[in-house]
């Protein structure tokens, strides 16, 4: 399999502190269009980032996603790929400049680049309004917070995580951390828009779980854990879905990061598989009928040592 690069300093000139971040991401990304199209580079540039990030933290994925990595990364030339390393870098300096008031960055870029036009007609909530809906759902003594030590945001339709990102920076006008007392469970049909989430979710430091799936059926894809979530052990704090159960990709998160954890459940499904099947019972017992009996007796020798005769 081939090597992934080294990420690169970006190449830009000036003062670092003056460079639009933003802006920089949108040259790169028009400057790709160039061979290929517009739409193409940045969808490609969503999955490269989020997958580099995911297999950071979600290590019962990394086979696949890496796999896929590797398809993506194929289609291009050399110097092409070494492009998408600059414009995550880019992504990351241009969230930075916004640290002390997340800002939808990736939702800009979609509609500065025209996509909304061209894909679907999908439009996102402006930030001014997703910052209001913010400031009138939670308050200085809210009572989830103050009862739990956190509060779980629901987003059914999360494009690219706007509404997230303002509830955020309400939450810390009110006060509170949300990278420790917000838990995340994001949900949206169209990957690209679980890419925009992931990414902006994971670079702001929120713990969440992005979903690829249908609110409406309750169906789901593929779920996205974010580094905080992971690190923090939101994993063991908080299950993150859109039904009350528990799902198979976070139980394997937790045999894989547990052996006692692995070894319980285990136990279990062997249990829960004898009450299903009870002539399992019959069998092993069985078995344990057949197994030859030995008349052990324990005797003290002359010397006052102790001896068994079989």
């Amino acid at each position: 399999m081939t090597s992934r690069k080294t990420i690169k300093k970006p190449n830009v000139k000036g003062n670092p502190s003056d460079i639009d971040h933003r802006k920089e991401l949108l040259r790169l990304i028009r400057q790709l269009s160039q061979k290929y199209s517009t739409w193409a580079v940045f969808e490609d540039f969503l999955a490269l980032s989020a997958l580099s990030v995911s297999n950071a933290v979600d290590w019962t994925h990394k086979e696949e996603r890496e796999a896929q990595y590797m398809e993506i990364v194929s289609r291009y030339e050399k110097p092409e790929v070494d492009l998408f390393p600059e414009m995550f870098i880019h992504l990351v300096k241009a969230l930075e400049q916004h640290s002390k008031q997340p800002t939808d960055i990736l939702g800009q870029v979609f509609h500065e680049l025209e996509l909304h036009n061209k894909y679907k007609g999908q439009f996102f909530t402006p930030q001014h309004i997703c910052d209001f809906m913010g400031m009138i759902t939670i308050s200085e003594d809210d009572t989830d917070i103050n009862k739990k030590g956190f509060i779980g945001v629901c987003e059914p339709c999360a494009g690219s995580g706007a509404m997230i990102l303002g509830f955020a920076k309400a939450m810390r006008k009110n006060g509170y951390d949300f990278q420790r007392q917000m838990v995340v469970t994001a949900t949206d049909i169209d990957l690209k828009c679980v890419y925009m989430t992931y990414l902006q979710l994971s670079l702001y430091g929120i713990p969440a779980v992005i979903i690829h799936g249908n609110s409406l059926t309750l169906q789901e894809w593929s779920r996205w854990y974010t580094p905080v979530y992971m690190l923090d052990g939101w994993v063991w704090r908080q299950a993150c879905g859109n039904l009350d159960k528990r799902y198979p990709e976070d139980e394997a998160l937790k045999s894989a990061s547990d052996p006692v954890y692995a070894a319980i459940r285990d136990a279990k499904a062997l249990i829960d598989s004898v009450i299903d099947h009870p002539e399992n019972v019959s069998e092993a017992a069985e078995i344990v009928n057949d197994t030859p009996a030995f008349d052990i007796k324990l005797r003290e020798t002359a010397n006052g040592q102790l001896s068994f005769d079989f």
